[in-house]
């Protein structure tokens, strides 16, 4: 794959530049180099800042010096055209010809890895969905998967090895409530599909039926050590309800594009992590409180984490350290990312704390890990909680989205049949969750407006759909092949604004795309889309392309080939597709 970033051929000759002025490495200085979000200031700036204590003068002063110098010595340069300072920069404007040239050869040359890096040899995990079995998948749900999904597209294609895993409550206290249930109340019999949904609300029954009374409570509780302890009848029922969340998630996975390479279940870590326990209380890490074990982590102000309770049973903190240990015995990772919501901040943190504590192996993967915070979804009327049932179901939001895009489409294309409006529908409604869930930073509560993140005009995903479908009809007007490269003349492309803004976020696209690697937001990508799309909008109003001069339309067509593969590729790292049609 080609490294776009890397090939900057502008930023090179700039660092040449300031090689003749400016003591230090290539590296160094172009990382230094910006670009200024005000064309008016150039193309790219050098801030003097960290020259001002080595030479003794003020930052402004150095940039004037050197602006004034490196204008003396760009004379015959063909990709740099001016230099020039304001305040402590060095402003650097380029020929926007070359720059036109450049970046649209490196699109048409690197096609779908444009905006990649190269291999890095590092493996990274990426752990998200983390939906619990035996209760409603509901859009915050959604917005888990969507953000781990685009992370691990974006991860990939900036050359890392990424290793999918999903790690899901199967038992547990909200399990023994759904089982206990099904046996005690009259919920009927379950239904012959969507037998999730049914689980969930079974869940929600049990739980007002329990709270506050405290012998229903410890009926649950009992029942919960009897799953634990190998009870048949409990199991079969328990196996069989399990399976059903598990066949409905797998359908949810596949809507989503998502093939996970590792499942785990919190049934599978609950005797190791029973055993982990008492090995860190023999040890001397763990300590013994009120006949429960945990781990004192007062000392670094994160409170208590209570691995086993007094009755013996384990708890999420104990789990996740066993299921770290199963993690390392068959993965050597360089980083390990939990997509998890900001309620389970504290837990994180203790559980870190408490793999460093232990030293070892454990200490070693505690400073690999990340947990990536995302906030709550929110809908216009308030929290959803599904303990009390006050949900929207990632069914009902689906089935929703889909039901408005089928409309949209048939409205516009009363042609076509049921199987094409059923597919490019289907491609909208997800664009429009996806792009929804993904286009707010993740550390930020978000509000989900289905209405408005339907809309082909705003900051939705099937806005960005609709530009990449405008470029396609005007192929499908033009006719012909593209004009070959060696046959443009890019200078067409210099004439107005709008053209070379358009030019120059080409070329950024790279550069958003390793800020969102190495930051973890997608969000950054998502507001570049909407960035670009609204630029092209801006060009195919302003600027002539099938009835503009031949040179100028064979420069513009280019110029939309281009825009094309970009947000080909940016929709593509969101797990959005495209559509030639909408």
């Amino acid at each position: 794959m080609g490294d776009a970033l890397a090939a900057d051929k502008f930023r090179a000759a700039i660092v040449e530049l300031l090689k003749l002025h400016v003591s230090s490495g290539d590296e160094e200085l172009s990382a230094k180099i910006e670009v200024p979000a005000d064309d008016r200031l150039g193309d790219y700036a050098f801030p003097c800042f960290s020259l001002a204590k080595v030479i003794g003068k003020a930052p402004a002063a150095i940039a004037a010096e050197v602006a004034a110098k490196l204008q003396g010595a760009i004379a015959g340069n063909k990709l740099i055209e001016k230099v020039q300072s304001a305040g402590p920069y060095v402003n650097f404007f380029v020929n926007k010809k070359e720059m036109a040239a450049a970046v649209i050869e490196a699109v048409s040359k690197l096609s779908h890895n444009y905006g990649g890096r190269s291999k890095t040899n590092r493996t990274m995990m990426v752990e998200y969905f983390h939906a619990n079995t035996h209760k409603a998948v509901h859009i915050g749900h959604v917005r888990n998967i969507c953000l781990g999904e685009s992370i691990c597209r974006i991860l990939e294609f900036s050359g890392n090895k990424l290793i999918r895993v999903n790690y899901q409550g199967d038992i547990g206290p909200h399990v023994a409530k759904c089982l206990w249930g099904i046996r005690n109340l009259n919920v009927g019999s379950p239904p012959a599909t969507n037998r999730l949904r049914w689980l969930g609300n079974v869940y929600v029954q049990a739980n007002t039926a329990v709270e506050g009374n405290e012998q229903l409570e410890s009926d649950v509780k009992q029942l919960l050590l009897k799953m634990y302890s190998g009870d048949k009848g409990l199991n079969k029922l328990w196996k069989e309800t399990r399976q059903w969340c598990l066949g409905e998630f797998d359908e949810m996975y596949r809507d989503f594009g998502v093939k996970y390479n590792e499942f785990y279940f919190e049934s599978e870590m609950e005797f190791e992590a029973r055993r982990i326990s008492q090995q860190l209380l023999k040890a001397g890490i763990a300590k013994e409180s009120d006949g429960a074990i945990i781990m004192d982590l007062k000392p670094y102000k994160l409170g208590v984490f209570i691995l086993l309770t007094k009755d013996g049973t384990a708890l999420y903190s104990s789990k996740d350290i066993a299921l770290a240990r199963k993690k390392m015995s068959k993965y050597s990772l360089d980083r390990s990312i939990h997509v998890v919501g900001r309620e389970q901040e504290l837990h994180f943190k203790q559980l870190f704390k408490t793999l460093e504590l232990i030293g070892g192996k454990e200490k070693d993967f505690a400073a690999k890990s990340f947990h990536l915070i995302y906030g709550l979804v929110m809908l216009p009327t308030g929290k959803m909680s599904s303990r009390v049932g006050s949900v929207v179901f990632y069914d009902d939001l689906r089935d929703e989205l889909l039901s408005i895009a089928s409309a949209e489409v048939r409205k516009r294309h009363d042609d076509w049949g049921d199987s094409e409006v059923a597919a490019a529908a289907k491609k909208i409604a997800f664009a429009a969750l996806k792009f929804g869930m993904i286009n707010r930073d993740n550390d930020k509560e978000l509000v989900f407006d289905w209405e408005q993140a339907m809309k082909l005009e705003g900051e939705t995903g099937p806005y960005v759909q609709y530009a990449y479908a405008r470029i396609c009809s005007v192929f499908r007007k033009y006719g012909k092949s593209l004009p070959h490269l060696n046959k443009i003349d890019y200078s067409q492309l210099t004439a107005t604004a709008v053209e070379m803004k358009t030019v120059k976020l080409l070329k950024s696209f790279p550069t958003v795309v390793a800020a969102a690697a190495d930051q973890l937001k997608p969000a950054l990508l998502s507001r570049y889309l909407l960035d670009i799309s609204q630029s092209f909008s801006s060009f195919y109003n302003d600027c002539p392309i099938l009835n503009a001069e031949p040179q100028q339309r064979d420069a513009r067509l280019l110029l939309c080939a281009t825009v094309k593969q970009v947000l080909e590729n940016g929709l593509r790292l969101l797990a959005i597709d495209v559509l030639e049609e909408m």
